[in-house]
């Protein structure tokens, strides 16, 4: 079961008024904003229990503290996402994608990258694209779809991927979080993560003893925005990613990979920043994320919990060219009116949502 929050009555109309009072002039300009269904926006405002992340997004955009607003009373929601009550949208326009049962598209990537990881030694791979290609939504597909109930996913979703997937361990790390722009932050952050024994202070010597020793698993760790990294973080320097490089290749019997995302090949991006480390050319695989396929773009539109008619499903693909981040937001727009019963303009609205993120596409 997972946890669900829902607003204590007594903070009802506090949440109420903190809309209209952090500019937003109707429930559905935050919906738009947040990327989350107008439903659960609805539920949110009412006091009736909301997902525990969208809980917590919901009430930082309305600069409220969510454990003073919340129930004490906990609330449950079944494990399978419910798509007809509002709960889950299935267009994700904001965050990523974390959730396996609300990502489509890219197989062959999936498949030549589970390939990589399914035999000895784990081989290393670069996912490149644009923003907002959906990287980082690939990078937690990949660490959680082995693992996730099929209760939890589509039907006939493949998650099969691995043998023995229980066996991997899967680290991710997002070089944006203020506490991975150190070295000591992101060793220790790695050592947590595989259960190891974390010093005080922890240095690189002390982490490639510990992990050279104890890392006997398959293990991946998962990159993401290592642009950030080396642009703005000076403790990440040659010598940390080549004692990186040496675990990978020589200090772990081909137990460990890498797997990065970033706007373009790791070489490039190293020389770019004035980095010179062996570690950015073990990227041997490259995959490279553009738009959906057709049948990949119309399989996202039908999990839509109101079907949509034929014209406006030809009309989202048209415009989006199945870019993924131009479908979602069509999509969403689309389900919006939907719900509401509202079909003036709708098309003219989706334009307008897409058009800050079509000029780096189209």
């Amino acid at each position: 079961m997972a946890r669900s929050l829902r607003v204590a009555p007594e903070y009802i109309e506090k949440v109420k008024l903190a809309l209209q009072r952090n500019g937003y002039p109707s429930q559905k300009s935050l919906a738009n904003e947040v990327g989350i269904s107008l439903s659960t926006i609805k539920n949110f405002l009412s006091g009736k229990p909301v997902d525990y992340l969208n809980f917590v997004e919901l009430s930082g955009k309305l600069g409220l503290d969510w454990q003073e607003i919340a129930s004490r009373e906990l609330e449950t929601q079944p494990s399978k996402p419910q798509l007809t009550n509002g709960e889950a949208s299935p267009f994700i326009t904001g965050p990523p994608i974390t959730q396996p049962r609300y990502f489509f598209g890219r197989e062959k990537e999936l498949k030549r990258l589970f390939n990589l990881l399914k035999r000895h030694p784990l081989q290393n791979a670069a996912i490149i694209g644009k923003k907002r290609s959906g990287k980082t939504s690939l990078l937690h597909y990949l660490k959680n779809i082995t693992t996730t109930p099929a209760a939890q996913l589509r039907p006939n979703q493949k998650s099969d991927w691995l043998p023995q997937p229980e066996n991997y361990q899967w680290i991710f790390i997002d070089l944006q979080d203020a506490r991975m722009q150190n070295r000591e932050g992101l060793l220790k952050c790695i050592l947590e993560s595989l259960k190891m024994q974390v010093p005080t202070p922890c240095n690189l010597d002390y982490f490639m003893d510990v992990v050279s020793e104890n890392l006997h698993k398959p293990t991946v760790i998962l990159l993401d925005e290592i642009g950030v990294g080396l642009q703005r973080c000076p403790e990440l320097d040659n010598g940390f990613w080549e004692s990186l490089r040496s675990l990978a290749t020589n200090s772990t019997g081909g137990n460990l990979a890498f797997i990065l995302a970033t706007p373009e090949s790791p070489i490039e991006l190293a020389h770019n920043t004035g980095h010179s480390s062996p570690f950015f050319n073990i990227f041997a695989y490259t995959t490279y994320l553009g738009a959906f396929t057709e049948q990949q773009a119309r399989e996202l539109i039908a999990s839509s919990p109101i079907a949509f008619d034929d014209d406006d499903i030809e009309w989202i693909l048209n415009q989006s060219q199945c870019l993924p981040i131009l479908l979602q937001i069509l999509c969403r727009e689309r389900l919006f009116t939907l719900e509401e019963g509202e079909d003036e303009n709708w098309q003219e609205e989706g334009l307008r949502q897409i058009r800050p993120f079509s000029d780096w596409y189209l």
